[in-house]
């Protein structure tokens, strides 16, 4: 079914003529969407729902093997929130293994104090003799002064090192019990011991691979967790705001994160700008300020009145005649400084190719933005004449189909000039370069050609149409949608297998490409517990807002 509207040829582009009586192809087109895989789904963790996002998580590794909750959330802070990483250390290392790693000491007897210690006991820190009711004692089974503890507990706080306070004894691993550093702590310095518990509570966001702040500015206060393991994807956040998750950019597939790095840096340096004064202008050899030469002849004039010769940059007396400046020859070639020029010249003209191109679609993007008013205009218009015809939902998909392949066609320019540039000169002939860049300009130029008709199609006074004209402009927008959509799809299959999946040395990812568009992030549902505090809900809401507010 496929091949009666795709061929893969160097003639891929869509005719009119080709489909007016293929009603199979319609109905095939208009249920290609649910055809697809659904793409890696993605969760909005609000302010509201980050404790419960935490305690899911705790919950599981708690569940599995059998522990309190601090001791769960030490496994899951050494091991980055990962729980599927916990459990295969626990598979492959056994659980003693798994514990001494994480810094985790777990004993059977919750009252080694009253049981191990007489009336008073020698502080190891501070040496002094102290009563047994003011010495704590960890699972590890080192024990101090509740003084010298609390001391630690600031310090380490305080350094921002909260998440994994490890105990005072020398060489000892074990991670220090969440509980009783709150309650020391909060003896001496109440606001000290929720900057703690926040700290805790942001270790899901900041130590969470999967988890990353939305890069929104002014910020959102919103975080993205993603389920899938491949980090090279892109989101929408409930704010709006489609972005990499693997670099915070904006979206910018077909781009790696690292092209679209140095394409940022390329336009924003000033480097361009040195290139064009190295191509275009000479120093004077007097007052060395920059000369741009206005006319054809090849002796010019400094505003300090120095003469000059533009050939070499030498200085010369004011005379010359049609063959001859006086005072002056330059006969001898100069090859490094004439390569130089010839190199800055090619540079720059590739680097202008590549840009102007893909700011002007990046600028149609903006101007066909104003098209879903029209649209919108136009289908009410339809539906207000009451026609027998009332499925007008192909003029909007078509829209969002023409904003997707042109956001994409925009993005392939900066790919081609990193891809056929200096980034991977090592890794390919120059042979073979010129036969990936012919096979990607193919498919590059065979989506735009077809976005492009898509585009004029879309712009159609279709309201002004008859129900027969309708139809038939229907029709062609599907056919035209479904091609663009294959082709879009093809390209990256090219850049992913035959462009990036060739390369030996270096690795370069992108966001695979989705029919639907940059996945919008559902909102992570919160079953709020019983066993949950208001205190608890206020704590992660203060905490989220001002860990946002400091990453923004």
């Amino acid at each position: 079914m496929e091949d009666d509207y795709y061929v893969s040829s160097d003639d891929d582009y869509y005719d009119e003529d080709d489909d007016r009586n293929n009603m199979e192809l319609l109905e095939y087109v208009e249920n290609y969407e649910s055809l697809r895989p659904e793409a890696p789904t993605s969760k909005v963790i609000s302010k509201e729902s980050l404790l419960a996002a935490q305690r899911d998580d705790l919950q599981r590794v708690m569940d599995v093997l059998s522990l309190k909750e601090y001791h769960a959330r030490t496994l899951l802070i050494h091991y980055r929130w990962d729980v599927d990483k916990v459990l295969a250390v626990l598979v492959e290392r056994g659980k003693d293994r798994l514990y001494a790693e994480a810094g985790v000491t777990v004993v059977e007897d919750d009252n080694l104090v009253s049981s191990q210690f007489s009336s008073e006991v020698m502080c190891g820190i501070c040496m002094d003799e102290i009563p047994s009711d003011q010495v704590t004692i960890m699972d590890c089974g080192h024990y101090f002064c509740n003084y010298c503890w609390t001391e630690h507990f600031i310090v380490k706080i305080n350094d921002g090192q909260s998440r994994r306070i490890k105990c005072m004894a020398h060489k000892c691993n074990a991670i220090c019990d969440e509980a009783i550093i709150r309650n020391l702590v909060s003896a001496r310095d109440p606001n000290l011991a929720e900057k703690f518990e926040r700290f805790l509570l942001e270790s899901y966001i900041e130590d969470n691979r999967k988890v990353k702040w939305c890069p929104s500015v002014p910020h959102c206060g919103n975080a993205i967790r993603i389920e899938d393991d491949e980090l090279s994807c892109e989101v929408e956040c409930a704010c709006g705001l489609q972005f990499c998750f693997k670099c915070l950019s904006k979206a910018h597939s077909p781009c790696s994160c690292r092209m679209w790095e140095l394409w940022c840096q390329k336009c924003q340096d000033e480097s361009v700008t040195v290139n064009y004064i190295a191509v275009n202008t000479k120093s004077c050899p007097k007052c060395y300020k920059l000369v741009e030469k206005n006319g054809g002849c090849n002796l010019v004039i400094c505003v300090c009145g120095q003469p000059f010769c533009w050939l070499c940059g030498a200085p010369t007396g004011s005379d010359h005649t049609w063959d001859s400046i006086a005072g002056h020859s330059c006969g001898r070639f100069k090859e490094d400084e004439d390569m130089k020029l010839e190199l800055a010249k090619r540079d720059l003209f590739r680097y202008t190719h590549y840009f102007n191109r893909y700011q002007a679609h990046t600028d149609s993007l903006k101007l066909e933005s104003t098209l879903k008013k029209s649209i919108q205009e136009k289908i009410s218009c339809l539906e207000e004449k009451e026609l027998m015809f009332k499925d007008l939902s192909w003029a909007t998909k078509a829209l969002y189909r023409l904003f997707r392949s042109r956001q994409i066609i925009s993005y392939s320019y900066p790919f081609a000039y990193h891809m056929f540039g200096d980034l991977f000169e090592n890794e390919m002939t120059a042979e073979e370069r010129t036969i990936k860049q012919n096979l990607f300009e193919d498919q590059q130029q065979q989506l735009e050609a077809n976005m492009e008709k898509l585009s004029l199609f879309t712009e159609e006074p279709f309201h002004e149409y008859k129900h027969e004209q309708i139809m038939e402009l229907r029709m062609r927008i599907l056919n035209l949608s479904t091609l663009t959509d294959k082709l879009c799809e093809k390209l990256y299959d090219c850049i992913e297998n035959d462009l990036l999946g060739s390369l030996q040395w270096t690795r370069h990812s992108i966001a695979p490409y989705n029919s639907n568009g940059v996945e919008k992030a559902s909102e992570l549902m919160v079953s709020r517990d019983t066993t949950t505090s208001n205190y608890e809900i206020d704590l992660a809401t203060n905490g989220l807002s001002e860990a946002a507010e400091a990453y923004a």
